[in-house]
């Protein structure tokens, strides 16, 4: 009877497994040796951290040891000891502003231990690690203030900063235009100094002449647009075209630029601590350590094909947007340029922006081994996206002077350009060839 009820695929199993010959059942262990967990070789590469060059820095082999319970274990005492020694406080606004900072150190804790490598190695992969866990704890705050009017918003600001939500006078930098070297040494202030570091910090990020140049002017184009809006735009022309694009904006490209051409000619030949003689030559050895491992030189080809045109295209938009929040952020919530949450945005854009195009330009021309965004990359593009909506949704009702008729008819014939640019590069050429490829198809037929 147990061969009757036995269903149709069982004989089908059955021959199978007669035509296919058993496999060997493998030893337990190492050679058929136990291997008990205090056992293992923790310098197994399995063990090891596998950074995105799928290599790791072996001159420091010490750094890369995994440490994960030590730090839990370490963390958790840390954490205990200070909450239950808190009693010397005042019950009330020091005990949320403790546990806020315990919360945002945990959470740094697990990123540091637990996030995946990025494309950088240099000074150490869990400093990146830490610059990602940042990254999402901004987006996490972008997300909850999203959700707030701007007058929640302003009065949040105060449980960082008391001396905030007090309007702001509005500051105007075209009040006296003329041309003479009075006008320009009063226009000479610290942002010119900005202006510079700003801007070799963008070339070390995008590694590109041209790109720098383009961003450079667009950027200048952005600020004569939305002058209605923010008066700190209001510059002179020469404020504008020479003391911004054609000195502070050129000079930090340029240093920037011989940077990165420095750091790709250099030879890099990584030895480790103990095989360092002599103190000076272990001090520069620590030194080198927050130096790049390697370099790679880009090369976006904004004109080679519609992928990388758009790429560029995209990631020009991008930048222009990550370099008007911050004003807009600081005009709607009433803090002063030179305010430390200001600053500390603008650092924190630089560090996560440096793995996040180079993420993006492997993912870009590399697509075999990059088979998705990195994460660096992808967050950073939702955190600027996230305070882009921030930005509209508070801007309602702030703003009242309407857009400039002829700044709305500039912005259209730029948005033409750039759509018909690649109708002209890539598909008019591709129709030419599709065509040419059909009537060579239909002549062979007709042979």
């Amino acid at each position: 009877m147990a061969s009757q009820t036995e269903s149709p695929t069982s004989l089908v199993e059955e021959s199978d497994t007669l035509l296919s010959p058993p496999d060997a059942e493998p030893e337990p262990g190492l050679s058929g040796t136990p291997v008990r967990w205090f056992d293992a070789d923790r310098t197994e590469p399995y063990t090891r951290i596998t950074p995105f060059q799928e290599r790791h820095d072996t001159s420091v082999e010490f750094f890369y040891k995994p440490i994960t319970l030590t730090a839990l274990t370490f963390g958790l005492a840390a954490l205990a000891y200070i909450a239950m020694s808190q009693d010397v406080l005042e019950e009330g606004g020091d005990k949320r502003r403790v546990g806020a900072y315990a919360a945002v150190a945990s959470f740094l804790m697990f990123s540091v231990i637990q996030f995946r490598d990025g494309p950088f190695i240099r000074p150490h992969p869990a400093f990146w690690r830490a610059v990602l866990g940042i990254n999402l704890l901004y987006e996490l705050a972008l997300v909850f203030l999203f959700f707030q009017d701007i007058h929640s918003a302003r009065r949040m600001m105060t449980l960082l900063d008391p001396s905030l939500n007090i309007p702001l006078p509005e500051k105007s930098y075209a009040e006296n235009c003329e041309l003479d070297p009075r006008n320009i040494w009063n226009a000479i202030d610290i942002f010119c100094l900005a202006h510079a570091l700003g801007w070799f910090g963008k070339a070390m990020i995008l590694r590109d002449y041209w790109f720098c140049w383009i961003l450079s002017v667009a950027f200048e184009f952005a600020e004569y647009s939305l002058q209605h809006q923010l008066p700190n735009f209001a510059e002179c022309w020469w404020d504008h075209w020479i003391l911004d694009v054609l000195v502070c904006n050129w000079l930090g490209t340029y240093l920037g630029m011989k940077t990165c051409q420095y750091l790709e000619v250099k030879p890099y030949e990584w030895r480790g601590l103990r095989q360092t003689r002599g103190l000076r030559s272990k001090a520069r050895r620590v030194l080198s350590q927050f130096s790049p491992h390697d370099w790679t030189a880009f090369k976006w080809g904004g004109t080679t094909s519609f992928r990388h045109y758009i790429t560029v295209v995209s990631l020009l938009a991008v930048f222009l947007a990550a370099e008007l929040n911050p004003f807009y952020l600081k005009s709607l919530l009433w803090m002063e340029p030179d305010h430390p949450m200001v600053i500390m945005r603008l650092a924190f854009v630089f560090l996560c922006a440096l793995p996040a195009v180079r993420e993006l330009y492997q993912y870009i021309n590399d697509p075999k081994k990059a088979k998705r965004m990195g994460q660096h990359c992808w967050l950073l593009l939702a955190t600027i996206l996230t305070e882009l909506f921030v930005i509209i949704k508070w801007s309602r009702g702030q703003f009242e002077a309407p857009l400039p008729r002829h700044i709305r008819w500039a912005w259209m014939v730029g948005g033409t350009l750039l759509l018909l640019y690649p109708v002209v590069r890539f598909g008019v050429p591709g129709a030419r060839r599709y065509v040419r490829k059909h009537k060579r198809k239909a002549k062979a037929k007709a042979k």
